[in-house]
């Protein structure tokens, strides 16, 4: 079977776009997406094109730039053109070069995209605001754009990239290398959104032989001969050098590819069903009880599963599973969220959330660790011995304490009876009167006590909860600062 058939099979068995939607075509000028070019105009396909100029490689970018607005005249298409800073972007953001350019070209495909629906959008509008006059002309040319305005509102655009099956097969096992989950095995997938890649079936050879067939001029990129390249090294050693041992590795790893991908969505099935078992969405939080996630088989596998949407690795799968052990007050972060362990639970909250900040202590705790140290609590049978008056120690009186404990940061509004004093007073205020720093301000912690705080930590205890002579019990809580 030609390539043209295997082409446009491809894209009615997959479902990839249908015959009037709008195309945009990524083309570099390379032999694939010049094949690319041809295959959408011998298919009876609308396109238009798009070319990136990064301005990597001197005078061969502008020899290319004018090679693909050469092509737009050949299909009698328009040509869409940017031209990047790539090299300025890339050390602007700390990337590699690669990144930046992927970066920078899927950015400006999805304005593009954007502002062409605009486009099309506003030209229906006008259609359907202007009226039609009696003349046969202009009833044959309204006719026609009406046609053609149905066909806009009704259809969808995309934009299609000239990725190959052995880019699919250097992903999949640059994927593998690197450590992947089971998604990173699938490869390249034919459609995400708006971006389609309709020649994921055929093979370089068969593309290069399409190219010689149909006499197609195209332009080379120097840099693809070099290995410096991860993609570059794979496409030259590696798979070379397998193939002497495996002569058919290209042909499995791509029936590879395809039983992953069937694979994934039991994957998916599976997870889901774990998922809706242990997750429990409180406010923006996620509680998960410990009890029932040490049980759940795979268990690390689960875990990622959970962690990864809220900015986690795969690096901190450990740390996670080490918290099902941990006391009260343990967590870990991420750029965006914070897992910490509360009691019998795991709980999933934004770093900034003030419901993250929250520990319960409960009686039976000894120890308890928090963002600024830990605490360690000790009931004394009797006041038997000289109470210190560090201000990291807090001597309290247990018969006005009620557990659980809530430790937390303070907040605006947050008021407590000094010490020594007999009114309240805001901690607003009271910092002000300490003269804490606004960095000291935002370390600060207290300890409530249904509701009362009964403690501000490393500061003053509440004077309601203080020993007093007719004491017979007391609580005593150390503060070990994280810095000592």
């Amino acid at each position: 079977m030609s390539l043209l058939k295997e082409f446009i099979r491809n894209i009615e068995q997959q479902n990839l776009f249908q015959k009037n939607d709008y195309l945009l075509l990524a083309v570099s000028g390379g032999a694939d997406s010049v094949a690319l070019c041809e295959l959408c105009f011998q298919a009876g396909f609308h396109f238009e094109i798009a070319h990136c100029n990064f301005q990597l490689r001197g005078e061969e970018s502008e020899r290319d730039e004018k090679f693909v607005l050469q092509l737009g005249e050949k299909y009698w298409t328009k040509v869409h053109v940017k031209k990047f800073d790539t090299t300025d972007y890339a050390v602007q953001n700390k990337t590699s070069i690669q990144v930046a350019a992927r970066q920078l070209r899927y950015q400006w495909f999805d304005e593009l995209l954007k502002e062409i629906a605009d486009a099309r959008k506003e030209k229906i509008k006008t259609i359907n605001d202007s009226s039609i006059n009696d003349s046969p002309l202009a009833i044959h040319e309204s006719s026609f754009i009406i046609h053609e305005s149905s066909l806009t509102t009704h259809h969808s655009q995309f934009l299609l990239t000239a990725h190959h099956a052995n880019d699919n097969i250097e992903t999949l096992l640059m994927n593998f290398f690197k450590g992947t989950g089971i998604k990173g095995l699938q490869g390249i997938l034919p459609k995400q959104k708006k971006i389609i890649r309709p020649l994921l079936f055929a093979k370089r050879e068969d593309i290069l032989y399409f190219i010689k067939e149909n006499n197609l001029d195209f332009v080379e990129d120097s840099s693809n001969s070099s290995d410096k390249y991860t993609r570059n090294y794979f496409r030259h050693q590696l798979i070379p050098s397998v193939q002497k041992v495996f002569p058919q590795v290209e042909e499995n790893l791509l029936n590879n590819i395809e039983r992953f991908r069937e694979i994934e969505i039991l994957y998916d099935q599976s997870v889901s069903l774990h998922q809706k078992k242990l997750l429990e969405q409180k406010g923006n939080e996620i509680h998960i009880p410990v009890l029932k996630l040490v049980k759940t088989k795979p268990l690390k596998t689960i875990v990622y599963e959970i962690i990864k949407d809220y900015g986690f690795t795969a690096h901190q799968i450990d740390d996670v599973v080490s918290l099902l052990d941990a006391t009260s007050g343990k967590f870990i972060t991420s750029s965006t969220h914070k897992i910490f362990r509360n009691r019998a639970w795991l709980i999933i909250s934004p770093v900034n959330s003030i419901e993250s900040q929250h520990i319960l202590i409960e009686e039976t705790d000894k120890e308890i660790s928090f963002e600024q140290g830990k605490l360690k609590l000790k009931k004394d049978a009797a006041m038997n011995e000289k109470m210190p008056a560090e201000k990291n120690i807090a001597t309290l009186d247990l018969k006005n304490i009620s557990f659980p404990l809530l430790l937390r940061q303070w907040k605006r509004g947050d008021y407590f009876y000094p010490l020594g004093m007999q009114g309240k007073k805001k901690l607003s205020k009271f910092f002000i009167d300490q003269k804490l720093s606004l960095t000291d301000k935002e370390k600060i912690w207290v300890l409530e006590s249904n509701k009362k705080i009964i403690w501000i930590i490393g500061h003053r205890i509440d004077d309601r909860f203080k020993v007093t002579e007719k004491t017979k019990h007391m609580l005593q809580i150390a503060f070990h600062s994280a810095k000592q």
